[in-house]
């Protein structure tokens, strides 16, 4: 598809876009239900001091306040939604920032139940949820309890609630500058037409087939974060110090520890993933070899790593990554694939139209008990099926833990959504790479794969060290500078290119300030790494016994948060305390680079036998 101007948001054909109304009708029946929300959080208060009289009154505040999460998801998830598809839309980022307020109220409005909770005669309260009205939330409960040397008295838990709402300011502050104040610039394309960089097309425009067309687009990226860097990094600052705040306030040692408890997920996963990822940085170092000797380049620049290495990639409408996406996951079974297409298709989940002001990225978001729904950009390339089937991972992850979970329970974790997701995309992958023998559709897929493994097995471990980092530095009582957050981004970078790539230092430094969301979400980003590796090997489990790994995945989804996200992933077999999972999804990404090097030596051989 040829490289142009994204259209605006209201010239797009409805079915490019997500069927929002099934949430709130219109942005006025959301200001009725934000203004009824606010009124409703004041019944919980007639709880306080009550828990303890008896399993229905604890059953009765409980549904109560299940029912608040329920209704306060709508109206996050609407909020957030309207701002994703327009950055520029001021009344759809104020609408995110009060539902900021609003969970924070409820969090205020809900704090006295932990401590009041805690409280009570341990044995009691186990027995109380072996009865019929509470058994829903005993893994909850449960779960409190175990939480019970981080939890403080009930004054500070309700201003440690009462803080969602002002500490949100970082978290919003950074893509506001992002989305809002930035200008990328224009570069020419194919046809000798101008194309403004935006936040939709930068992915494109950087794996453009033309060298000036990538370098101009990837630096004028860069420069426009480069000028607003400081407000960036005073941003991010105050964010890693909030981390730190909590962290401290409930008594944990550090912010990692504390971000790796609230998902149930000891140290030793995160101290693994970056061990094993420093250890395979020759596996990288090879690839940045074989991908400058394949595009003829003597030296690699940042901008040459998402340079086509096919001469004639496929052109993948969206109807047709439907039909693929839907016969890849065939192995699941007709019940999961029929979901997955009527999400895709009639259900509307999807809003993958290009516009102007969209948001990078892409996500999912259940809306409980809407539906899911999936936000991206769609380009016609196969890394655009790629993320499709990434995200409608995540969808019917979440479809399946509703279908089998009471709501309580259902919500997993992210470590565990990362595996839904990337266990999609390998397996739609493991099909096209049988179903298409063709030779430049081949090159062109080991292209995708190498380019999503670049994403969740380089980039992310190396936001992942990047994080830690930062909050070291912070928890030592220093200060974090955007020279210094752009030298520190550049030095792990340069590790991972070694001698392969030929940085630009000041532009490669600013990466920290293009994820505007995963550097605010408290140790997010290693999660697409463990999940990557958890996604391969269970796939693998597919070659020995496919209806035995069927049974097994599909249990995992259906699961939600049940069980711990460790011990969901054992029973489904694997284990993420151990590196196995992460060194044999090394492996995978050698065995690509190998196949993309054999297929270079093929092409040299038969170049030499080309009559000059």
């Amino acid at each position: 598809m040829p490289l142009q101007n994204p259209p605006a948001r209201a010239d797009l054909p409805p079915e490019q876009t997500w069927e929002i109304t099934a949430i709130f009708a219109t942005p006025q029946d959301w200001e009725q239900e934000a203004a009824a929300f606010s009124l409703a959080l004041e019944t919980l208060g007639s709880y306080a001091g009550r828990l303890g009289e008896s399993p229905q009154t604890l059953a009765e505040f409980l549904q109560a306040d299940q029912t608040l999460k329920q209704r306060l998801g709508r109206l996050t998830s609407y909020a957030s939604m309207s701002a994703s598809v327009d950055g520029q839309d001021i009344e759809a980022a104020d609408r995110r920032d009060r539902a900021s307020g609003l969970a924070a109220q409820h969090s205020a409005a809900s704090a006295f139940a932990q401590p009041e909770l805690l409280a009570l005669d341990e044995t009691t309260l186990r027995g109380w949820l072996t009865r019929p009205e509470l058994s829903d939330y005993a893994v909850m409960v449960g779960r409190i309890l175990r939480n019970r040397p981080h939890v403080r008295s009930p004054e500070v838990e309700e201003l440690l609630g009462a803080l969602g709402s002002p500490f949100a300011s970082a978290r919003g502050i950074h893509p506001a500058l992002a989305n809002m104040d930035l200008d990328f610039g224009t570069v020419m394309v194919e046809g000798g037409n101008g194309v403004k960089v935006g936040h939709g097309n930068i992915d494109a425009l950087t794996a453009a087939a033309d060298p000036q067309t990538r370098r101009l687009a990837w630096e004028g990226y860069a420069d426009a974060h480069l000028r607003v860097q400081h407000g960036m990094a005073a941003a991010l600052a105050s964010g890693v110090r909030q981390n730190v705040f909590q962290a401290r306030a409930r008594r944990y040692p550090d912010a990692l520890t504390a971000a790796l408890d609230a998902a149930y997920i000891p140290r030793r996963v995160f101290d693994t993933l970056i061990e094993a990822y420093r250890a395979h940085l020759p596996t990288w170092h090879r690839y940045w070899a074989v991908r400058a000797k394949w595009l003829g380049l003597a030296k690699l620049r940042e901008y040459d790593v998402k340079a086509p290495l096919s001469s004639r990639p496929p052109l993948v409408s969206y109807a047709q990554a439907v039909e693929w996406i839907a016969a890849g996951m065939a192995p699941l079974g007709p019940e999961y694939v029929g979901v997955l297409r009527h999400g895709l298709t009639d259900g509307r989940w999807v809003d993958y139209g290009l516009n102007q002001h969209k948001r990078q990225g892409a996500y999912s978001s259940g809306v409980y008990p809407v539906g899911p729904y999936i936000f991206m950009s769609w380009n016609d390339t196969l890394s655009s099926l790629s993320t499709l089937a990434h995200e409608i991972g995540h969808s019917l992850h979440t479809h399946l833990s509703w279908q089998h979970q009471p709501y309580s329970q259902s919500r997993y974790t992210l470590f565990a959504a990362e595996v839904a997701s990337n266990f999609n995309q390998a397996m739609v992958r493991q099909h096209l790479f049988a179903a298409q023998p063709d030779a430049e559709f081949q090159v062109a897929l080991i292209e995708e794969a190498l380019a999503n493994f670049h994403r969740y097995f380089f980039i992310m471990p190396t936001l992942a060290r990047f994080e830690a980092e930062i909050h070291r530095r912070v928890e030592a009582g220093r200060g974090l500078s955007a020279p210094d957050l752009n030298a520190l981004m550049a030095d792990l970078l340069q590790e991972g290119y070694g001698d392969g790539v030929t940085m630009d230092r000041e532009r490669s430094g600013i990466l920290w300030g293009q994820f505007s969301t995963h550097l605010y979400s408290n140790f997010y980003a290693y999660q697409y790494a463990t999940g990557i590796a958890a996604a391969h090997q269970l796939l693998a489990g597919f070659d020995a016994d496919p209806e035995g790994a069927r049974q097994r995945y599909l249990t995992f989804l259906g699961e939600g948060g049940r069980l711990d996200p460790l011990d969901a992933l054992r029973n489904a077999g694997v284990d993420m305390e151990q590196p196995d999972a992460v060194e044999q999804t090394f492996g995978v990404l050698s065995g690509y680079v190998d196949r993309l090097e054999a297929l270079l030596a093929e092409r040299e051989r038969a170049a030499e036998k080309t009559p000059s």
